[in-house]
């Protein structure tokens, strides 16, 4: 090999240098992160002919400690013998502290060789140089060990140009995976819409979206935090459980809610974003990560989670609009069935009823009179139960028709009192029932039916909900009356049911028989 002279006096090996050239076009032309980094110490211990080297990468958060660390020369078994990898203490944490080249004759003699393993192989001659990316430090090169005697100023100018290229090399490979990343980040935003929309409920929709989120970001736990008022968010999923949601990601949760921006929280070890859509935030994603594996929240930028959470938020709002436009088209149907039942069959039924009851003056035997009255009466609950039917069909399923539910517990009760009982509806009661009165209204009804049928020996019972100043149950029957010496047990409940409440209970019988309960409640219009 020919050797010729630097301006600076510094002999230097021209094949030398064609080593680190050729090796500097290899190490560009891979793409993968971990490759380039092995490559680079394998590189560094040909070119200067040292025993051991080693790749130490820097943490990316601010304790800017070591995360990984790459070694070569040494066999698994050494490794494994060694223990746990460095995390940058030492003469090490000096070359972190201090990014500069450092070449030591014997590093035993620097103040901050100590804490090596009792299993380590002894290491005597050291050089170490920072691998820069762009202004920024990389990680460091380490090599020991050079046969024959110390590290010279080539080897040290070799190693600094190495590292140069390898900056080079490193960012290009970064720059590689994180496309690569944000890549499957937009494959998995694209499925977001077929998961929720095949997905059986909201619930295993949410589940199956944070598991590929989850599995995305190689997080430890996944979280929807759902609700447009940021103070007012509840836990819509969670993906495990095992990690304890603290204090900081709590506060950035809903600091992401108000202000609609993805956020890192160094303090949790979680990357926080709103799910946008428009103008209004419908919650959070909140990716968690174990204290252990904090450093993971650096390599992730958090504008990519937060195109996924926006997507998540668009096609729930999609969805939504599609189960509304469902609901819609089912509520058009209902009306057009509804009218057909109102202005034909009920009109045919009412013709027929006038037309029986005309036909009924003209003949001359009662009993014929009678069926001919027993049938008109019977064509009046017909139309009565159609009317009933009605306005069913125009009640919303999901809005739990308190209506709807009184006049399904009254048919019920046909199966039990051997008739049907009569039902009438007095003012805005849809309107005036709370939640808070709804349930209580329906228990106090179901026992008065309950009581009706297995006490009153009754043959008739009528209902009556009226909504006023107030809301007010009446149940009426013709049988035998309470007697004066009845446990008040059932009945007990219902006063108490209306005390609670603010309002009263009262019983009437007769006369001369027969039986009226009447339970009112004070309520105000919703």
């Amino acid at each position: 090999m020919s050797e010729e002279q630097s301006r600076d006096g510094t002999t230097w090996d021209q094949g030398l240098w064609e080593s680190l050239l050729d090796a500097v076009v290899s190490m560009a032309a891979d793409l993968s992160l971990d490759s380039v980094l092995t490559r680079i110490t394998e590189v560094a211990s040909d070119l200067t002919g040292a025993r051991y080297a080693a790749l130490g990468v820097l943490e990316s958060g601010p304790r800017r400690r070591l995360r990984t660390f790459i070694t070569h020369g040494m066999s698994d078994k050494q490794v494994s013998e060694i223990g746990d990898m460095p995390t940058g203490h030492g003469l090490l944490g000096h070359i972190i502290d201090h990014p500069a080249p450092l070449r030591l004759k014997d590093l035993v003699d620097h103040p901050g060789s100590y804490g090596v393993p009792p299993n380590h192989p002894p290491m005597h001659s050291f050089l170490g140089v920072p691998v820069r990316i762009r202004d920024k430090v990389f990680g460091n090169l380490y090599l020991t060990e050079k046969p024959g005697g110390d590290f010279t100023e080539v080897d040290e100018q070799i190693v600094v140009a190495l590292a140069a290229a390898a900056g080079v090399a490193i960012e290009n490979a970064r720059l590689y995976e994180e496309a690569a990343t944000r890549e499957r980040w937009m494959e998995a935003s694209a499925e977001v819409r077929g998961l929720v929309s095949t997905a059986e409920t909201p619930e295993a929709g949410l589940k199956a979206v944070a598991q590929r989120a989850r599995t995305e970001a190689g997080a430890d736990a996944v979280w929807f935090f759902i609700g447009a008022d940021p103070d007012r968010l509840r836990l819509g999923f969670a993906e495990p459980a095992g990690i304890t949601l603290d204090d900081a990601v709590d506060d950035a949760v809903r600091t992401a809610a108000r202000t609609g921006v993805a956020r890192r929280v160094e303090e949790g070890a979680a990357i926080v974003a709103p799910l946008v859509s428009g103008a209004r935030c419908e919650g959070v994603l909140a990716l968690v990560w174990d204290r252990s594996r904090h450093e993971q929240i650096y390599d992730l930028d958090p504008s990519v989670p937060a195109g996924f959470a926006n997507q998540i938020a668009q096609s729930f709002q999609l969805a939504r609009s599609h189960a509304d436009e469902e609901r819609l088209a089912l509520f058009e149907d209902r009306d057009r069935i509804g009218r057909d039942l109102h202005d034909l069959v009920i009109q045919r039924l009412f013709a027929v009823g006038l037309s029986l009851q005309s036909t009924a003056s003209m003949v001359d035997l009662p009993a014929a009179r009678e069926r001919i009255d027993a049938a008109v009466d019977d064509l009046d609950a017909t139309i009565k139960d159609i009317r009933r039917s009605i306005f069913a069909l125009g009640s919303s399923e999901d809005s739990a028709d308190f209506q709807a539910e009184v006049t399904r517990m009254v048919e019920r009760s046909a199966e039990t009192l051997r008739f049907r009982p009569t039902l009438r509806f007095e003012g805005p009661v849809r309107a005036m029932v709370t939640p808070e009165i709804a349930p209580e209204l329906l228990a106090v009804l179901a026992e008065a039916l309950s009581n009706a049928a297995k006490h009153a020996q009754a043959s008739a019972v009528a209902v009556v909900v009226v909504a006023d100043n107030g809301l007010t149950l009446t149940v009426a029957d013709d049988g035998r009356g309470i007697p004066a010496d009845v446990a008040e047990s059932g009945l007990s409940n219902m006063r108490q049911r209306a005390e609670r409440l603010g309002g009263t209970f009262t019983i009437r019988t007769g006369p001369p028989v027969g039986t009226t309960l009447e339970w009112s409640v004070p309520t105000r219009e919703r």
